[in-house]
């Protein structure tokens, strides 16, 4: 008989309201852990009284917070961050909307196996401000991009990107509509990228993801 299929262990970092949370939450439980590959084993915060955390709480996910206030330099919120997301055995950390930056001490245990995404197509865009900047480049398509977060802004291995087409009046609302559109792509494009990477394992040949 076959081994039942184990699921691998997430943990996600989130800052707000954790609608990309949710979508992997929504995933899991409509296909079940070991169906879609992983379950979420715990939900951590750089910030308290967030509605990503109340979404972790609602559904019965330990949650942790770390702020950076917290700790005299920003190294030794790293290394707490570390040691706490690291309590729980993760296979795979992902960042749903985790605002940020984490340092040496922290890819040093999670270096290529922590995912993020961004809403634009790397490598162009990067930062904090992806929808902005590719309207003010007068970009007519951008996107999405799910990669591994390395020691750069925005520069680890692409794993998957999604495309959006930019419309004429996304430049009359500053680019709000857009950023929407994006957002919405995003959830599905992170939802599949971290299933298949649980589900099928993968490598990183130096810039390119090949996911088994």
């Amino acid at each position: 008989m076959a081994a039942k299929p184990v699921a691998k262990r997430l943990v996600v970092l989130v800052s707000g309201s954790g609608t990309n949370l949710q979508a992997l939450l929504d995933a899991i439980e409509t296909a079940g852990p070991e169906a879609y590959g992983a379950e979420i084993v715990a939900v951590g915060a750089d910030r308290a009284g967030i509605e990503g955390l109340a979404r972790a709480e609602r559904a019965g996910i330990p949650t942790f917070v770390r702020r950076v206030k917290d700790h005299d330099t920003r190294d030794a919120w790293d290394a707490a961050l570390a040691e706490a997301v690291a309590a729980y055995e993760p296979d795979l950390v992902v960042s749903a909307g985790f605002m940020k930056i984490v340092g040496k001490v922290f890819l040093a245990r999670f270096g290529g196996r922590f995912v993020n995404t961004h809403p634009a197509l790397l490598p162009s865009f990067p930062g904090a401000h992806g929808v902005r900047d590719a309207l003010a480049y007068g970009a007519r398509v951008t996107g999405c991009t799910v990669h591994f977060v390395d020691d750069g802004v925005d520069t680890g291995p692409i794993i998957a990107q999604g495309v959006v087409e930019v419309r004429e009046e996304d430049y009359e609302d500053e680019g709000a509509a857009l950023h929407e559109r994006i957002k919405e792509v995003e959830r599905k494009l992170l939802v599949d990228v971290v299933g298949r990477l649980a589900r099928n394992g993968y490598r990183i040949e130096g810039r390119k993801v090949v996911i088994q």
